[in-house]
C-alpha cells in the first residue's frame, strides 16, 4: 500500500429533498443535512484513496470532525473535495471542503484505517 500525500479526489452533489435536515431527522428545515454532508465527505475520502489501496483492501472510517458552517438549499450543488495529509501506518488522515455556488460551507478532517476487506467482513459473523 502506498497511499501518496496529496492525493485527492473531488464529487459534484445536487441537494435533492430526501438529503435535508427535515427528511433525515435531525432537524426542521428543508435544508442540506449536516448527516449527508458528513456521508458526501466520506465518500470523497474513499475516492481519493480508491486508486492507492492494494487489492483486497479497503478503508473504514475512524474518526471524523466537521464544521457545517451555513446552509444550502434544495436545488443546489455541492463540491467536496478530500486530499490526503498524513499517513501513519494504515491510518490515513484527510482534510475535507465542502463549497456551493456561493463559498466554502463544511471543512474539516477524516481519518480511515485501511483493512483488508474480507478479514473486516470475516470478523462480523
Amino acid at each position: 500500500m502506498t497511499i501518496p500525500l496529496g492525493a485527492e479526489a473531488s464529487i459534484r452533489f445536487a441537494v435533492g429533498d430526501d438529503d435535508t435536515a427535515t427528511a433525515l431527522g435531525s432537524g426542521d428545515v428543508p435544508v442540506l443535512a449536516t448527516p449527508r454532508l458528513l456521508a458526501w465527505c466520506e465518500a470523497a475520502t474513499v475516492a481519493a484513496l480508491a486508486d492507492h489501496l492494494a487489492a483486497g483492501s479497503t478503508s473504514v472510517g475512524h474518526r471524523i470532525r466537521l464544521d457545517h458552517l451555513r446552509p444550502t438549499a434544495v436545488g443546489g450543488e455541492v463540491d467536496v473535495w478530500a486530499e490526503v495529509t498524513e499517513v501513519d501506518g494504515r491510518q490515513v488522515t484527510l482534510a475535507v471542503t465542502a463549497g456551493d455556488g456561493g463559498g466554502e460551507i463544511a471543512s474539516g478532517v477524516v481519518t480511515r484505517v485501511v483493512v483488508d476487506r474480507q478479514r473486516f467482513v470475516d470478523r462480523l459473523g
